[in-house]
């Protein structure tokens, strides 16, 4: 999502980043008061600058070298801000190709499952009860058809990639795998014991809960993506699709939850409170993994 389009009287006053000028944005330079968007944000003792004032050390107070470029969030600003988006991408087409030719053996081993009956897995039943903990994990990687995962990796282009860029490598992979999980895990919490469950929409929406968090806190337009989202729910919630609501519903609550912590974390103490927050919502996953686990054994 590099541009939140508006029909808006406001929104078309808003000037535009002067390194990319099809974004507005309401966010200026503090050193050369330059209109700058989240990709172009870095950090400063006060408000935020471009990655030019940051280079030649204005307004820091500390040599060039002294300060890395810092994103809203505290991450650094690297020179591809969609490497990771790019990785993910891949390791989830690699994967749908390895399904594509392994069969459905393949899929029955990583998807997620409550507790089932599998024939072609031996003579026991197979599932996160027995201890497969790994499939909250590795159910996010696999996809079930073509239209399924063109849709997920189109989706986490298009949203993925600004985000990484505002939240920085580190920050963004942990929001991407632990809002994941919080999909996974409300999926084996409340779905029925033989539902398998499979896709990368839990941690989408999860970068969908975050880049509404980050829209407000930049005072962008919001009206887009809420339409988007909606739209997105009514898909969810529709009888005629065969779709998890709980992983979508559970990566969207973990993804604003990690959010927050992510671009409202006072300075000062940014770093602890970014991934005492991720820390929380995993143990929260462990608990109720294992609060379900002893429902169904």
């Amino acid at each position: 999502m590099d541009q939140v389009p508006s029909s808006s009287p406001d929104a078309r006053s808003l000037p535009t980043c002067y390194r990319h000028q099809d974004r507005e944005t309401g966010i200026s330079c503090t050193r050369c008061e330059r209109p700058i968007c989240p990709e172009c944000m870095v950090s400063a003792s006060v408000g935020f600058q471009c990655p030019e004032c940051v280079r030649g050390g204005s307004g820091t107070g500390h040599a060039p070298s002294a300060s890395a470029p810092r994103t809203v969030a505290g991450g650094t600003v690297t020179a591809d801000p969609r490497l990771l988006t790019k990785i993910l991408i891949g390791v989830n087409l690699f994967l749908f190709l390895v399904q594509m030719q392994a069969g459905d053996r393949f899929t029955d081993r990583f998807d997620l499952i409550g507790q089932d009956w599998v024939p072609g897995l031996g003579s026991s039943l197979q599932g996160v009860a027995e201890g497969q903990w790994y499939r909250l994990l590795t159910s996010m990687f696999l996809h079930i058809g073509v239209t399924h995962i063109l849709f997920n990796m189109l989706s986490l282009w298009w949203i993925g990639g600004p985000l990484e860029a505002a939240l920085g490598r580190a920050r963004y992979l942990t929001l991407y795998f632990v809002s994941g999980l919080a999909g996974s895990v409300l999926t084996y919490l409340l779905a029925a014991p033989d539902q398998h469950s499979l896709g990368a929409s839990g941690a989408i929406f999860g970068l969908f809960g975050a880049t509404g968090v980050l829209m407000r806190r930049l005072k962008y337009d919001m009206r887009p993506l809420i339409i988007l989202l909606v739209i997105n729910l009514i898909f969810t919630f529709s009888p005629m699709f065969n779709i998890s609501w709980q992983a979508h519903v559970g990566g969207l609550v973990g993804g604003v939850v990690i959010g927050y912590a992510m671009v409202h974390a006072p300075r000062e103490r940014r770093a602890l409170i970014q991934y005492g927050v991720c820390a929380l919502v995993l143990i929260a996953v462990v608990i109720m993994t294992l609060i379900r686990t002893t429902q169904l054994t």
